[in-house]
């Protein structure tokens, strides 16, 4: 049977994988992981406060098993959300978000779930019920993306959509100088919808496709290997699977990786919070 027209159901519950290795090189002064840096901050200090960006993520996602893949202050993730009842991934190594998932595997395939949901553990806005959109995106497909139109997409990876179909993300370096339809595409969030088995069967293609990147370690410029999760659509593609895409505000994928960031999402769950 041809994959393209396999049947699908809606998935009535999901495990989700949430990324939380990093440490946030760009937080000047902060060196704890930036998953735990607080939406609620005290007076004077962005750093410092109750309510951590990670539960805020864990309490919005669906029901279903929860892994956490941690590295950077892996002690602190697990003290800070001990009485959530997460599975808690070392990897090893920080080589990508494709590195992260696939240090996942042993925690993917001990599922009953047939629907996973793979998040960024320093992107709190996301909305219950944008979560729950993107879940109903396997009804028809795959995988789903979540997308966004930001006032700027400099630096931001874009949906090659024909056809309601996503074919690839392409990165900025490649898109800004494409013309046509490219110009006009919505932005990846970095936030995923996957049906189980068809991940399961992707990780393995994906875990054949590293890539040299070049960065600064310890004021040193040296090239290490890692693994781009987005590849993943082009993989399906080539497998003949359904990838589709989920709209999201641009506010609500706001990601928090600079002080400016940080500021402008304590910002917007403030005024949130005072709106329920």
């Amino acid at each position: 049977m041809n994959k393209s027209n396999a049947h699908f159901e809606r998935p009535r519950t999901a495990a989700s994988l949430i990324l939380a290795a990093g440490k946030g090189s760009r937080m000047r002064g902060y060196d704890g992981n930036k998953t735990l840096l607080p939406l609620l901050p005290r007076a004077r200090n962005p750093y410092e406060g109750s309510h951590p960006i990670l539960v805020e993520v864990l309490e919005n996602l669906p029901p279903g098993p929860k892994g956490i893949v941690v590295h950077h202050r892996a002690e602190d993730v697990r003290r800070e959300t001990s009485s959530m009842d997460c599975t808690y991934i070392f990897q090893p190594v920080t080589d990508g978000t494709g590195g992260a998932v696939l240090a996942a595997r042993p925690f993917l395939r001990n599922l009953e779930e047939k629907a996973i949901i793979i998040t960024m553990g320093d992107v709190p806005l996301i909305r219950r019920q944008t979560y729950a959109r993107l879940l109903k995106g396997l009804e028809a497909a795959h995988m789903s993306v979540l997308a966004f139109h930001p006032e700027d997409s400099a630096q931001y990876g874009k949906l090659d959509v024909q056809e309601k179909r996503v074919q690839r993300i392409v990165e900025w370096q490649y898109w800004r100088s494409m013309e046509g339809h490219m110009q006009q595409a919505p932005c990846n969030a970095g936030v995923y919808a996957v049906d189980r088995s068809a991940l399961l069967e992707g990780l393995d293609a994906l875990a054949q496709r590293p890539h040299d990147v070049r960065k600064q370690r310890d004021g040193r410029w040296v090239v290490i290997q890692e693994y781009f999760l987005t590849d993943l659509v082009e993989i399906f593609n080539a497998q003949g699977l359904t990838v589709t895409l989920t709209m999201a505000e641009p506010w609500e994928v706001m990601g928090v990786d600079t002080p400016k960031a940080l500021a402008e999402v304590q910002k917007i769950y403030r005024l949130r919070q005072g709106n329920n």
